[in-house]
């Protein structure tokens, strides 16, 4: 899941958190000591915290109640009412109030003081991420005083990258990608470019896309013999840059940083854009339509399902396995398969982002815990294997079953209902909902059975590269740097599809340096100034590591 840019689960409803503007409101009626509850709560005649054993193994405490924000109004969870909700339920003895909300009511809550058990942030950079020491309670403080047991499933890097100034961890994330996990292989691509077997079969030696020259001889070839087919399709542009920017960036190899780890500026990359420029005589050749800049998301969708396009350069490809496996069935000589397509014109090797360090979902123990002991057990349960297991494959012999090999495989039953009724799956067993805490890894465990995507997951293996560096460089929000940024953003995006657009290229090397000056006037060299200042503390989160970088 690319939570950041890369984020990219590609769940649908992602919702980022904005500014909060009333934190320092929080201490009202919260503790304001950063040690919260834990400096004064105790678990005394109810266990004894051990490094071997997870403590909620331990704890002889019935019935605990707690209340669990989630920002995202999206998400709609009756805790106890599904398989996996009701054996955490069963395991943990506690019941948990969901509530849900957006910025607005988040806002409302800290500003009254009146904060829940555990809250859940989308956003690293959020203002209300920054300040967790001000609402929060340290994880490390929690598990030294109730539950040892955190500290083996929680990453060593991945604390490091959320210790605030302090020196202490507050919050812990879902799909935080370490360098271990990179090294082994365990997250699947979510950039492919791909294109109909059918039409490749048809192409024959002639299906070259990796040279400017060949890409556009073989748009034309398509042309020729699939009148009917677009040939080249991309991710929407109605609002962002889609595939078309920083995952075309990813895909050439385009650098992160300057040898000397400053801010590299991707955008005026001159092989992205050779590869721009290219893209742009492949629209004058009229292969690339007009429509293509003003589909939405569900058009694209449908394009992708109809086998509508003859090749894709596909951005945040997880969430379109329905799509794809819909086209598969209905066309079994036209799925479409992964290539190398475009390379660099520089040697360079590609390096394509995923989900980093800051993750998507972050979790939080308040200082108002009723009972801070049970809220970082729930962290431990849910972050453990066993809770890991729980939350993507169910319970053994109910939805799953151990192969000979060791490994999980699905009841037939199960799949089934997921297929032939996916709305009573879901509200029956919650699989891959109560992702919290999630992680790829989990993937690991069991047999991943074949189907549109199984193809381009092989063939992305040892082509990812972790983006950590660039992660959360953006201006804080709020700031007029932030502001500028936020306008130059927007004046790239439309700028970018000018250029795809350009009738010659005397207009694309005019909408080019328009670009340029816009920036400029929008005082470009301050927000440079602020992200090489944010890539430095990226660097020293970074070193914290005990990981090889």
């Amino acid at each position: 899941m690319k939570k950041t840019k890369g984020m990219r689960k590609a769940i649908i409803g992602f919702l980022i958190v904005g500014t909060v503007v009333a934190l320092s409101a929080c201490g009202k009626s919260s503790k304001s000591d950063s040690q919260g509850t834990a400096a004064s709560f105790s678990i005394k005649d109810r266990y004894t915290p051990s490094k071997t054993t997870p403590a909620w193994k331990l704890d002889k405490k019935k019935n605990t109640k707690l209340t669990w924000y989630i920002n995202a109004d999206w998400l709609k969870l009756n805790f106890g009412e599904d398989l996996v909700t009701a054996q955490i339920k069963k395991d943990l003895n506690i019941d948990v109030k969901i509530v849900t909300g957006d910025d607005t009511k988040l806002n409302t809550m800290f500003a009254g003081g009146d904060l829940p058990d555990i809250i859940t942030l989308t956003d690293f950079n959020s203002s209300a991420a920054k300040t967790a020491n001000k609402w929060a309670q340290p994880l490390t403080t929690l598990a030294n005083k109730y539950d040892p047991y955190f500290n083996k499933v929680a990453n060593e890097q991945t604390m490091n990258w959320f210790q605030l100034k302090d020196g202490k961890t507050y919050g812990y994330p879902n799909f935080s990608n370490t360098t271990q996990d990179y090294k082994d292989n365990i997250m699947p691509v979510n950039t492919n470019f791909i294109i109909r077997e059918d039409v490749l079969k048809a192409l024959g030696d002639d299906a070259k896309f990796d040279t400017p020259e060949h890409f556009q001889a073989t748009m034309k070839l398509i042309k020729q013999k699939f009148p009917d087919l677009l040939p080249f399709g991309f991710n929407p542009v109605t609002t962002t840059t889609g595939s078309l920017g920083a995952p075309l960036q990813d895909w050439l190899g385009v650098p992160l940083e300057t040898k000397e780890g400053k801010f590299y500026d991707r955008d005026t990359d001159p092989d992205y854009l050779t590869w721009v420029k290219t893209l742009n005589k492949v629209y004058r050749d009229g292969n690339i339509t007009d429509d293509s800049f003003a589909d939405d998301g569900p058009t694209f969708d449908e394009k992708v399902e109809s086998g509508k396009y003859a090749t894709i350069l596909f951005d945040g490809i997880s969430g379109s396995q329905a799509h794809l496996q819909n086209f598969k069935n209905a066309n079994p000589n036209g799925t479409y398969v992964p290539l190398d397509g475009p390379q660099s014109t520089e040697g360079r090797t590609i390096g394509l982002n995923q989900t980093g360090l800051s993750g998507w979902m972050i979790n939080y123990v308040t200082n108002n815990a009723k009972d801070p002991a049970k809220a970082i057990q729930l962290f431990t349960y849910l972050m453990d294997k066993q809770g890991q297991i729980l939350t993507r494959y169910g319970v053994e012999g109910k939805t799953f079953q151990y192969n000979a090999e060791g490994k999980i495989e699905m009841l037939p039953a199960i799949t089934k209902l997921q297929t032939e009724n996916p709305t009573e799956y879901s509200k029956k067993y919650r699989l891959s909902e109560i992702l919290f805490f999630t992680h790829d890894r989990t993937n690991t465990y069991a047999v991943q059975p074949e189907n549109s995507l199984t193809k381009m997951q092989e063939w992305g293996r040892g082509k990812l590269k972790p983006h950590y560096i660039i992660e959360n460089i953006q201006p804080d929000s709020g700031t007029s740097e932030a502001r500028s940024y936020d306008a130059i953003e927007k004046n790239w995006q439309t700028s970018l599809i000018s250029m795809l657009r350009a009738k010659n290229d005397t207009e694309f090397k005019q909408t080019l340096a328009d670009y340029q000056s816009f920036r400029k006037e929008n005082d470009w060299s301050a927000i440079v100034k602020e992200q090489n200042k944010k890539m430095k503390d990226n660097q020293k989160r970074l070193d914290l590591s005990t990981d090889d970088q």
